[in-house]
């Protein structure tokens, strides 16, 4: 098979992945569970990328949302040490006592959410999002989901037996939940609202006064709030809020971050949810049923990460934000392409006037410019008509990857 049939067929394969109402056939062996969910498209499309280069294709990859930076030297000694000293052991299914305190301190002192350690587990962000759906929803239950958002969220809702109810956002409103919508979307079996600000795959950062609302509904409606916050650290114009800061919301909200994004810490998958102390033992119950707790030497790391110094973790969000610009200033060249100014996280979502669906674009893309973008559709419905850059890239690989779209787009 020579190389541009063999490019065009793993193209083809990893754009087969959709939403779980596009799912393929599988075999009757399988769980109907999982027969309700699709495989994940960003991680699909990784695969791909890193299969093709493998196979000496250069690509430029848009895809992931990983930093392309190290974990910082101090966090990294820390582990070292925490090896070097045999903390090799289980730890508390929640998680060391001096972590659980760090965090708690780190989330009162930052978001004014008033917690202390006993409401922390520590625990992966998406073994976090996986296990309070498991906790809390019932097949039937209805979640309501900003449309577009990390396919992650529907995933596990629908692993649970729950219903995603989408509350499409706007390009014009910069993707910022209308609480109107929201409000609209509930019934009588809306058992869970769920946020991400800074959000993924947009980067809207929602102001305080949208999230007032939005609690003000839930709390009126008695609806509980998963509120995703990985990419809090990670702003540019405006503050980072949280939900359950306002006036009796803590009460009702499980907040989930974590070191991933901040501190370039992805393949340490230790992240947190920070919840009222019976919520947290409701999903330490799950927690002690499968991963027993997180890896222990690092936790101490993290200890580090989130009390040592904090410079490395300032200068990649100044980095991030001159890459943003870079990006923005480049996409505003290219015919066909217009973007909105994103406050937070490192993706854009830039819509196209092409008249191709985005699953098919990003193919075209990828299969002709060498350059991997994520379909919108990845992401929701009202993704279709746009794709996501991560700009967590170089800027020289920032600089190359927007001209082969511009040179692609021009061509079709």
């Amino acid at each position: 098979m020579n190389a541009s049939r063999a490019l065009s067929i793993y193209v083809s394969e990893a754009f087969k992945t959709g939403r779980a109402h596009e799912r393929a056939e599988v075999s009757n062996m399988v769980s109907k569970r999982l027969q309700e969910i699709p495989a994940s498209g960003t991680i699909a499309i990784s695969n791909l990328v890193s299969q093709m280069k493998s196979e000496g294709v250069d690509i430029v990859s848009f895809s992931m949302g990983e930093p392309d930076f190290t974990t910082p030297e101090n966090i990294i000694d820390a582990c070292c040490d925490s090896l070097h000293r045999g903390f090799t052991h289980y730890t508390p299914s929640m998680g060391i006592p001096e972590l659980r305190k760090a965090i708690a301190d780190m989330t009162r002192t930052n978001n004014n959410v008033p917690c202390d350690a006993s409401n922390v587990l520590v625990t992966p962000c998406k073994q976090a999002i996986f296990m309070t759906m498991l906790a809390y929803i019932d097949p039937g239950d209805e979640v309501i989901l900003a449309d577009p958002s990390w396919v992650s969220y529907e995933a596990c809702v629908r692993l649970a037996g729950g219903v995603p109810v989408y509350v499409p956002t706007r390009f014009e409103d910069n993707f910022v939940l209308d609480p109107a919508l929201v409000e609209a979307a509930i019934t009588p079996k809306t058992k869970m609202i769920i946020l991400n600000t800074p959000s993924n795959p947009t980067g809207a950062v929602f102001p305080a006064d949208v999230l007032k609302q939005i609690a003000d509904i839930a709390m009126k409606h008695n609806i509980k709030v998963f509120s995703d916050e990985i990419y809090e650290a990670i702003v540019y114009e405006g503050k980072h809020t949280s939900i359950a800061s306002f006036p009796g919301m803590f009460e009702n909200t499980i907040i989930v971050s974590g070191l991933s994004k901040s501190y370039a810490m992805t393949g340490w998958r230790l992240g947190w949810a920070v919840a009222p102390k019976e919520d947290i033992a409701n999903i330490n119950k799950l927690q002690s049923h499968s991963i027993s707790c997180c890896v222990s030497f690092t936790q101490e790391a993290a200890v580090e990460a989130i009390t040592g110094p904090q410079d490395a973790k300032v200068e990649m969000v100044r980095e991030f934000r001159k890459r943003r610009d870079l990006a923005l200033d480049l996409i505003s060249e290219i015919p066909g392409m217009e973007c909105n100014v994103p406050n937070g996280a490192f993706y854009l979502f830039p819509k196209y006037s092409a008249d191709m669906p985005s699953a098919k674009l990003a193919e075209v893309l990828l299969k002709e410019g060498h350059v991997a973008v994520t379909p919108g559709t990845a992401f929701g419905p009202a993704g279709e008509g746009h794709f996501r850059i991560s700009y967590a890239a170089s800027e020289e690989q920032i600089r190359e990857g927007l001209g082969r779209i511009k040179k692609t787009l021009a061509q079709l």
